[in-house]
């Protein structure tokens, strides 16, 4: 039995050493392994290790205890690793997710699609849903694994297997927590707010129903939001361009802005949408159809025959598309083979003129995007790719997209001359943490242009301009890519460095795009004398991360896609491909396939060769073999794994990528001393290549 003394003595040695450990909050990061990582607020990551980590899920809010380390087992000099021990929870970090289901035995399990997650979650019988192995299922945890270590969910929603039509595009989406699509109930605050208003009463708004506007879209777009008239002038032309004005009938919805920047935009799948606003309201109340009176948000802009934008007025008016013209006839009419549309032959050819100076001003002034091929996929009755088609963009297309844009900066610099607080479109550029980086690619590929300020609206079209030009000997303009920053939504008027222009905004798409909406909101207010906030600025950042979200749905649903094509056509026995080197950095590079625009990637980490990464030069190269950014290349697929969320991987055709060889003459002594130099050459600059990626 131990006495008072010795019990006292452990009591203050059980508080001294309990005095030495550190207790925190901290948030769960997990790992494919069995241990994860307490993240503090200070930004130290503490070890979990298996046992504790089996209480716990990724994203959970935690308090923990830091015990010290202690020396290693086996090896009193060495020290141990600081551990966390789990003391509670303070906040669950999983919710909702998605998964497949498997079978083990009798007991049904989801694998979660969470990184940084590698564990199955039981599904008790109660909670199951009908569901079977191979199924694609949305899951909410039923029970946290805090207690014993046993973690529990329950199905929500079966979004069907790999057979299902479409299961590709349900299942990104609530991977992504994108909104679903509207329901009666959900779309019926905004139907019947909507009821409540009639603007084609309102006599305030300016009756353009004789004005001739015509919509030019495809030929099966029933939600069109904008119609164009073009009328010449004594000076030039009067270009008028008619937005859809869903404001007309939501304006009064407080709880719509928050609503509507959740959602961001429309979101396109290929086979699929998930619309913005309810279609009862948006094609059935707002879009521009023919031969319907809509209310509209309309830029009427005096053209110059020169392309400038000499004055302009918007107007909450009420318009009438004369014709609903699809891009293709139009096309046929633009470059002369068609007579086709003879009927609108006045206004068509007034826009076909306009849109030729604007564009001709834009290429002389700012700064106007590259056409590249693009691609259209075709889906069978099953919604997997049936073939693939390229197309060069129309002069229709390039039409309309010329008068959005002459809009939409009228709109940004009608909003700045108001005083009011946005919303606006700002890109900078470079980004600030690339300018010496930049210099120094000046430096490198354009001397004389080093000295140009990068950070100036004049400047920046300058390099721009002259890095895109096709007689440099690489591709400059790609290659900068990577030193350029995002355009950002702003309260505050800036540059639009991509475009070169001083203000730009987006108000041409408001049936699909938050933004547009909130811009119509403000310019309305503006129209009325009023330049305070009327859209909720606060929402900017929300509409940004929204638009992200829809961006990786779409892009991991078409990855799915692409991935089950390619598969197709490799038990076809069509595998091997001539495509491009779209991005390259220090592992690999990504490849677009010329026959059908798809991309893979091709990693060169396992190769026996090294590989030495130039950023300059936006190049791989090793002793042999070389590859740089646009280069033409021949590629394998070889398979595209659930694992690596199906992106598509490929492998080189042997003999790809070599350098060339120069002729050298056996007999010449030059020769052969040249070929012992170049061998010591070549060895120095496999260790060096070794060295680089080590490090």
């Amino acid at each position: 039995m131990l006495d008072r003394n010795a019990m006292a003595q452990l009591k203050g040695l059980r508080e001294e050493l309990e005095a030495q450990n550190e207790h925190v909050d901290a948030t769960v990061k997990g790992t494919q392994h069995r241990y994860g990582f307490a993240v503090t607020d200070d930004g130290r990551e503490i070890f979990i290790p298996p046992d504790e980590m089996l209480k716990v899920l990724p994203g959970d809010k935690v308090a923990i205890c830091i015990r010290p380390a202690k020396p290693a087992k086996g090896n009193q000099d060495k020290p141990g690793r600081t551990v966390a021990e789990i003391e509670r929870l303070i906040e669950a970090g999983l919710d909702q997710f998605v998964g497949h289901i498997v079978q083990k035995g009798k007991a049904t399990f989801v694998v979660p699609d969470l990184a940084g997650l590698s564990r199955w979650l039981f599904i008790p019988p109660h909670a199951r849903n009908g569901v079977a192995p191979g199924d694609l299922v949305s899951c909410a945890l039923l029970r946290h694994p805090i207690k014993d270590g046993k973690p529990s969910a329950k199905i929500l929603k079966r979004l069907g297997d790999k057979t299902t039509p479409g299961a590709e595009n349900s299942y990104c989406a609530a991977r992504a927590g994108l909104p679903e699509h509207w329901s009666e109930k959900s779309a019926h605050p905004l139907i019947d707010a909507a009821a409540q208003c009639q603007p084609l009463d309102d006599a305030t708004r300016l009756d353009l129903t004789t004005l001739p506007f015509v919509s030019i879209d495809a030929a099966r777009t029933v939600d069109i939001d904008d119609a164009l008239h073009a009328e010449v002038t004594t000076s030039g032309w009067q270009l008028s361009v008619a937005i859809a004005d869903p404001t007309a009938y939501l304006a009064d919805m407080e709880s719509l802005p928050a609503l509507l920047a959740e959602r961001g935009t429309s979101v396109y799948f290929h086979g699929d949408v998930i619309p913005m606003l309810p279609e009862a309201v948006s094609q059935g109340l707002c879009a521009l159809a023919e031969d319907t009176p809509r209310p509209a948000l309309v830029c009427q802009m005096q053209v110059s025959e020169s392309g400038e934008i000499e004055s302009f007025a918007f107007h909450k008016a009420i318009i009438r598309s004369h014709a609903k013209l699809a891009y293709a006839a139009v096309d046929r009419y633009v470059i002369g083979n068609s007579d086709d549309l003879i009927a609108h032959a006045n206004p068509l050819e007034a826009l076909v003129q306009v849109y030729r100076t604007l564009r001709e001003r834009r290429d002389k002034h700012e700064l106007v995007m590259e056409d590249r091929r693009e691609y259209r996929w075709m889906l069978g009755e099953d919604k997997q790719i049936a073939e693939i088609d390229s197309y060069e963009k129309l002069s229709s297309q390039h039409l309309v997209e010329e008068c959005m844009i002459a809009a939409n900066k009228c709109a940004a610099k009608f909003l700045s001359q108001a005083g009011a607080p946005g919303p606006f479109v700002v890109h900078q550029g470079f980004r600030q943490d690339r300018s010496e980086e930049a210099k120094t690619f000046l430096e490198k590929h354009r001397a004389k242009l080093k000295d140009t300020p990068l950070d100036t609206l004049a400047g920046y079209r300058t390099i721009l301009a002259d890095l895109g030009q096709t007689t440099h000997e690489r591709p400059l303009r790609d290659m900068v890519n990577r030193l350029l920053s995002r355009a950002v939504l702003s309260k505050t008027a800036g540059a639009h460095m991509g475009l070169a222009t001083e203000a730009y905004t987006n108000f041409t798409s408001p049936l699909r795009k938050a933004l547009d909406f909130f811009v119509h909101l403000q310019i309305s207010a503006c129209l009325a004398g009023d330049n305070t906030a009327h859209y909720p600025v606060d929402q900017l950042p929300v509409i940004t991360r929204a638009i992200g979200r829809s961006r990786e749905a779409v892009a991991a649903a078409d990855r799915r896609l692409a991935a089950r094509y390619l598969d197709k056509l490799k038990a076809e026995g069509r595998s091997q491909f001539t495509g491009t080197v779209s991005h390259i950095n220090s592992s690999g590079f990504s490849v677009k396939l010329d026959d059908n625009g798809l991309e893979g990637l091709v990693d060169l980490r396992p190769e026996e060769e090294k590989f030495s990464f130039d950023k300059w030069m936006m190049s791989l190269t090793s002793t042999t073999r070389r590859f740089q950014l646009l280069q033409s290349v021949e590629v394998t697929f070889v398979g595209a794994p659930a694992e690596s969320d199906f992106l598509a991987l490929l492998s080189l055709v042997e003999g790809c990528g070599l350098k060339p060889i120069e002729p050298k003459s056996e007999d010449d002594p030059a020769t052969l001393s040249l070929e012992t130099e170049t061998k010591t050459e070549a060895t120095a600059a496999t260790e060096i290549d070794s060295a680089l990626l080590d490090t």
